[in-house]
Formats: structure tokens, sequence, C-alpha cells
């Protein structure tokens, strides 16, 4: 496994790749991996020749206020674990960014969930994942259903500036107890990450209502009472709790797309997220 820190290194290798004939697959990490993103890797290998990961942390996808140098960081580990999963290069640049000027932002979408507690954040997502695209030119691109808002964005990215990549999303990698597995975790509290068991049991209450629903029970009334699940747990701050459309992000219109019900609690300064896709054909 090779280790590139230089952007143009980078590039040179994966123009070189690409003549040779090879299958590029990337996976894009902020690092401190764990299995979810270790089962990434499985997806691009099966579609790729060489799989790139990136290790890079994204600051312009952080508030002033947010947990930017809280964020776990441990490249060894890093390392390690991705040369065990068959990963042939990481990319792991210092730096992304010089006196940039030039930001990605796409509308609407990223006003919503995520987006409305947090409104720079998937301007720094969609900059950032464009320059990676620009930078190891794959041609698979596989991420987690954990971050479907970040998918369905950069799946709107890709169509609207023609970019070549094929996305492919992951489903999400869970601990024993439910948890979803995120390298954010390591921050919570001993009582904390108990009580954030709560996040998939309510997003398995609020499928279980809505495959029993009717005429006169509405999603948004299934989501109210889902919410005090959250309310009645110690030290947790619910940040939304929606259904949406998938991919598309609007307003739920009936069961003949794909819904996605997404939830964001925060536990003092650790800001968790999860969700459930529930499929038209029932999948």
């Amino acid at each position: 496994m090779k280790v590139i820190r230089k952007i143009d290194e980078m590039q040179k290798v994966a123009d070189n790749l690409r003549k040779s004939g090879e299958i590029i697959g990337l996976v894009p990490t902020m690092g401190y991996l764990h299995k979810g993103h270790l089962h990434l890797v499985e997806f691009a290998k099966k579609n790729s020749d060489i799989v790139i990961m990136s290790i890079y942390i994204n600051p312009t996808q952080f508030a002033p206020n947010e947990d930017l140098a809280e964020y776990p960081r441990d490249f060894e580990r890093d390392e390690k674990l991705a040369e065990e999963s068959g990963v042939d290069i990481i990319f792991y640049p210092e730096n992304m960014y010089d006196n940039n000027l030039t930001f990605v932002n796409i509308e609407k979408i990223t006003n919503i969930l995520c987006g409305q507690s947090r409104p720079t954040h998937f301007r720094g997502v969609a900059t950032i994942v464009a320059k990676l695209f620009n930078i190891t030119k794959p041609h698979y691109a596989v991420f987690g259903q954990k971050d479907a808002q970040q998918f369905a964005v950069i799946q709107k990215m890709t169509e609207d500036l023609n970019f070549d990549i094929e996305l492919i999303m992951s489903p999400i990698i869970r601990e024993k107890d439910g948890l979803a597995m995120s390298s954010r975790n390591k921050n919570l509290s001993t009582e904390d990450r108990k009580n954030a068991t709560i996040l998939y049991k309510t997003l398995k209450f609020v499928i279980a209502e809505m495959e029993n629903i009717d005429k006169n029970y509405s999603i948004e009334k299934i989501t109210q009472n889902a919410k005090k699940m959250i309310y009645n747990i110690p030290n947790a701050k619910l940040d939304y709790l929606t259904a949406v459309s998938f991919p598309k992000l609007g307003p739920v219109k009936g069961f003949s797309e794909d819904i996605l019900i997404a939830i964001a609690v925060k536990f003092g300064a650790v800001r968790l997220i999860d969700n459930i896709i529930m499929r038209k054909n029932g999948k």
C-alpha cells in the first residue's frame, strides 16, 4: 500500500492508472476508521481494480462552534486498518486549500435536515468531494448511508456538473446495540454512549408505525410522537427527526417513492446522525 501526500503526485498516479486501463474506486473519509469505513472498502473492491482511500479532516465543513479540534485522529492506526482491508493507496494530504476563493454550492436540498442547523456544512462537503474527484479521478466513489443527505447532495452535484463517476451507497454498519458506527462515538461519555441507542430505537418506532399507517394517522403525527422518546433521554438534545423523499429530499407525497427517516441528536458537544430508508418496493 502506498501513501501519497502531495496533490500533484496523486493526480499523476491517477492519470497513469487510467491510461493503463485500471478501474479506480474512491473511498473518501476523515479518518479514525471503523468497521463502517472498512465496509466501504469492500464495496469499492467489488467494482474496482485499485482502491484509493482519502483521509482528510475537512475544515470547511465545520462551523466555528463545532468539533473540528476534538475530531479524533490516529493516522498510524488508520494506515494499518486500511492496508489490512485491501486499500491500495491512501491519499493523505496536509492541506487541500491554498487561499481558496472557489466553493461548490448546491441549493435547496442543503437547507434542510443537517443543513438547517449547519448552514455552511454542505458547501464544505461538496467542495472537498469535487476536489477529491478531480485529484483521484475515480470511476466509482463509495459513501455510507449513515450520511444519506450527504449522498443525495453529492449525487446531485455529480449529475449537475457532469462528473463521469458512478456513486455507490453502502448500508449502515451498526454496533450490537444498534448504534450506527461513527468516529464521533469515541467522544461520548459512558452514560451518553448508553443513551445514544435511542436514535435507532426511535427510527425503528417510526418505521413500525408507518408500516401500519392509515388515513387518520399522518407521518407528521408519527414523528411528533417519536420525538417524545428523545425528550425523555438525559442530556439529549434533538436537532431534527423527519421524513423526506429519497434521494430528492422533498416532501413525502405517499408511499410510491423511497422515504428517508432521518434523525440528529446532540449529547453534550457530540452530534450523532442516523437514518432508515423505507423502500417503495418494501426492500
